[in-house]
Order: C-alpha cells, then sequence, then structure tokens
C-alpha cells in the first residue's frame, strides 16, 4: 500500500467497485451506488457480528426481534400475538413459529387472556428477561465498537443525516 497524502482518501471496496463501473458506462452516475453500497455493506457486515453474538444467546433474529418487542413494552413484559404481530409487522401465521420457537426454549410463556376467554398473552420469562438484556447490551458494545471510527461530531451528523434519509421512505414496507 502507498503512503497518502493528507488531500486523500483512502479507498474502500466500493470505490474499487464503483470505479470498474464508471469504466464501463461512464454516462451513469454513480454516487448513489456508492452511497448505498457502504450503507448495505455496513448493514451486512455489523448484521452477521449480531447475529453470531445472539446465536451464542440461543437466539436467531426472528426470536430477538420478537424478544425485543416484549421487553420493550416495560412491566409486565407481556403483550398479546396481535400487539408482538403489529409491532414486528408480522401476521399471526408469521409469529407462531418464532412464539413456539421462545416457549421452547423457556423464553416465553402463552397464558389465557384474563380479557378476552378466546385470546392469549405473551409473557417473556425471567430466563427470557436475562436472554434479552444480554443480548441487546452485547449489540449496543458492538455497535458502540464499530461507530468508535468516527468522532461524536461525526455520529451526530451521520446519525441526522441517516434519519432523514429513512424518513423519506419510512411509510413503506420492507421486502424479503
Amino acid at each position: 500500500m502507498t503512503p497518502m497524502t493528507e488531500d486523500a482518501v483512502e479507498q474502500d471496496a466500493v470505490d474499487r467497485i464503483v470505479a470498474q463501473w464508471h469504466r464501463e458506462l461512464p454516462d451513469l452516475e454513480l454516487e448513489s451506488m456508492a452511497l448505498y453500497g457502504r450503507i448495505h455493506r455496513i448493514s451486512q457486515k455489523l448484521g452477521s457480528r449480531l447475529h453470531e453474538l445472539r446465536s451464542r444467546q440461543g437466539l436467531g433474529r426472528n426470536e430477538f426481534d420478537v424478544l425485543a418487542s416484549i421487553r420493550r413494552s416495560g412491566e409486565p413484559f407481556t403483550l398479546s400475538p396481535k400487539e408482538i404481530g403489529a409491532t414486528l409487522m408480522l401476521s399471526s401465521g408469521g409469529l407462531t413459529g418464532r412464539l413456539d420457537k421462545l416457549e421452547a426454549a423457556g423464553f416465553i410463556e402463552r397464558l389465557p387472556d384474563p380479557a378476552d376467554r378466546r385470546g392469549l398473552k405473551v409473557r417473556m420469562t425471567e430466563r427470557g428477561g436475562e436472554v434479552i438484556e444480554e443480548a441487546v447490551r452485547t449489540g449496543v458494545d458492538l455497535q458502540l465498537e464499530t461507530l468508535a471510527v468516527l468522532t461524536d461530531e461525526e455520529r451526530t451528523q451521520l446519525g441526522a443525516l441517516l434519519r432523514k434519509l429513512h424518513l423519506g421512505f419510512e411509510d413503506q414496507p420492507f421486502g424479503d
């Protein structure tokens, strides 16, 4: 690697990909490709590391999301399946398998809904609370470690810009 001057910016894999596309399609504006390429790569790499951490805690991404929604709801850490599904934008069929796994692991329990004889409530167990708290704490630690290359000012600026970008299409559904 050659030494860099003060004005030079270190190139990353996205720069190399964009340079190749620029060579092949010189008339195409590629700044958006570079921005989204970096967002995607950062998300994939961090997501992979988070998945690895959560797997060690006995949680897949889907199970993490369910437990996190129950934990965020506050005491008594109990929600109806409909409330969980609405938070995660899931159908009841999509939620059932996740609840089955969490129940088998001892992280949640299904209880009759005292207000509706036909309904159920999903309550996080003490063990589930311990696991989700550890998962959230280790996840935040990893995120902070990843962001350590930025100054406080850069993190604030990046957060504001990403929020603005996200608000531009926040109402659009997630694709799988």
